[in-house]
């Protein structure tokens, strides 16, 4: 079952639970996977789709963060239910422990050595995690290792 297949059962089943929170969420990225196609003129398959979600995923990471920070606690609550809802949708994502130990691995491969080379290891990093980790995080665990 591919990933938009499963979306679309899944909004099936939240309609049918009469779950709105989740339907309204699972309708966003449906509308949104629907506009990116529209736009490309093509079927988006899931390698296409994922980056879609990890969008989505990260708006509402920094709506509520945002609310938190205007003490609207029950607005940050609902993206925060929407992020968990979301989530389930991307791939395991990987731990800061091991993605630590391949920044490592990439930097000693490539001979990586200060800021310079900034570009050369993100340039193996960001594909190989795709998906798997937020572009920031290995941006700033990679900043890390090249001061």
């Amino acid at each position: 079952m591919s990933l938009k297949e499963k979306l679309l059962s899944d909004m099936k089943g939240a309609m049918k639970a009469k779950d709105a929170l989740r339907l309204n969420t699972i309708r966003s990225v449906i509308s949104a996977i629907k506009n990116q196609e529209i736009d490309l003129k093509k079927d988006l398959q899931d390698e296409d789709i994922l980056p879609l979600i990890s969008r989505e995923v990260k708006k509402r990471k920094e709506a509520a963060t945002l609310f938190e920070e205007g003490e609207r606690l029950d607005l940050m609550e609902k993206e925060k239910q929407e992020y968990v809802i979301l989530q389930a949708y991307l791939p395991e994502q990987v731990s800061e422990e091991d993605l630590r130990k391949r920044i490592q691995e990439v930097i000693a491969e490539t001979e990586a050595v200060g800021m310079k080379d900034f570009g050369k290891i993100m340039k193996v990093l960001v594909p190989e995690f795709k998906g798997k980790a937020d572009n920031s995080l290995i941006k700033k665990l990679a900043g890390d290792y090249l001061d």
